[in-house]
């Protein structure tokens, strides 16, 4: 390679046509430099003074509709034509070009320019978050966290709460990505600790079910039927969340069909007698026509299941080995419960009122089991009737 030269006039007509086209094509100007032999410099110059690179134009996919289409339309529109005739002629979805004609606002204000022109930018990207341009939104959002509502729940109350505001509305998946994805983080990333994970990304969780063989056991396979189909109330699912503390556990109790919970301090540990005793005062503050049934595990904890039994009228059925999904709706509640009470935390100092206090929390959060009603509300249905 011989000595690089410095200014581009002394290019050829060629070779600045070969130089201009290569940077035009994503090479640098010092790729094309070493190309020629000539100096970085020497490319820089040119390409300034002939007026720079012309941005590349933004290829547009097939599916969208291009300037000439839509100026199809808007003549089918001032004759009067249909979306269906509009369509055919363009060979297009008749939807295709109904949908052109809303974004326009209305049918007779339709033009071709100003609605190509409004597609294009709306595919511009990035676009701002929706919770980063909308405050009253993004401040919604917030104090739906804060009271540990899931981002689904968050979504659908707000479109219940302001049917006829647009601005008011966000997916749930907006949400997430604003609180798990890098670079969108509308909302403060702290505010991950209110959900149900307490995590910033998500991964799938698993949980063993206890194995044994209790005395007298009832298996859930001789469980009636009314308590699959979730059709009459008052049956229940019971398990405990276990502390650091190998004695320390809280009980917690799931009505089927309403998902109303009920939390059981356990002061005295988890040994059977004493969770039989606590569970025994829980089930007694409830309605007689809502004390039907309670299905367990196979943990030992439940090794008082007769007297339990005698002393509420409650009859108690035990799980599969291995197999939670069968009591899945108290699986998902102790999920729920995770927020308060984190894994490897000491669950001994709590008290009654304490939990109290959560499972009211936890019972009046809209649930889509129940049509976005709350538990709270369900239960309080369910009470009202006489058995």
């Amino acid at each position: 390679m011989g000595a690089a030269r410095g200014a581009w006039h002394h290019l050829t007509a060629t070779e600045q046509l070969e130089a201009l086209q290569r940077v035009r094509a994503g090479a640098t100007q010092t790729a094309a430099a070493a190309a020629l032999e000539c100096s970085p410099n020497t490319v820089r110059r040119l390409v300034r003074t002939t007026g720079g690179v012309k941005p590349r134009v933004r290829p547009r996919s097939a599916l969208r509709l291009s300037l000439a289409e839509r100026e199809e339309i808007s003549r089918g529109v001032v004759a009067g034509d249909s979306a269906h005739t509009i369509a055919a002629r363009l060979g297009r979805s008749p939807s295709t070009v109904s949908r052109e004609l809303a974004r326009g606002g209305t049918v007779r204000g339709y033009r071709a320019w100003r609605a190509d022109r409004t597609a294009d930018e709306r595919a511009r990207r990035p676009k701002t978050p929706k919770l980063v341009a909308c405050q009253r939104l993004r401040a919604a959002v917030e104090r739906g966290l804060h009271q540990r509502w899931s981002p689904q729940q968050i979504a659908t109350h707000l479109r219940r709460e302001f049917p006829d505001d647009l601005e008011m509305r966000v997916s749930h998946e907006t949400i997430y990505q604003s609180l798990f994805v890098q670079g969108r983080g509308a909302l403060r990333a702290e505010l991950t600790r209110y959900l149900r994970t307490g995590r910033a990304r998500r991964r799938p969780l698993g949980r063993a079910s206890a194995a044994g063989r209790l005395k007298d056991m009832v298996l859930i396979r001789e469980r009636p039927a009314e308590v699959e189909d979730r059709a009459v109330p008052g049956h229940w699912e019971g398990d405990l969340i276990v502390g650091r503390q190998k004695q320390s556990a809280i009980g917690t109790l799931v009505e089927r069909q309403t998902r109303f919970v009920v939390l059981v301090a356990l002061p005295n540990g988890r040994l059977a007698e004493d969770v039989k005793d606590a569970l025994v005062k829980a089930v007694r503050r409830l309605p007689a026509h809502l004390r039907r049934s309670l299905t367990w595990d196979r943990g030992k904890e439940m090794a008082a299941h007769i007297p339990f039994t005698i002393a509420t009228g409650v009859q108690v059925y035990f799980c599969d080995p291995h197999s939670p999904w069968q009591r899945g709706t108290n699986e998902n509640t102790n999920g729920l419960l995770r927020q308060y009470f984190p894994k490897g935390g000491d669950l001994a100092p709590y008290t009654q009122a304490q939990l109290n206090a959560v499972a009211a929390e936890l019972n009046g959060r809209p649930r889509q089991t129940l049509n976005w009603q709350t538990p709270a509300e369900a239960f309080a249905r369910v009470v009202a009737m006489i058995a």
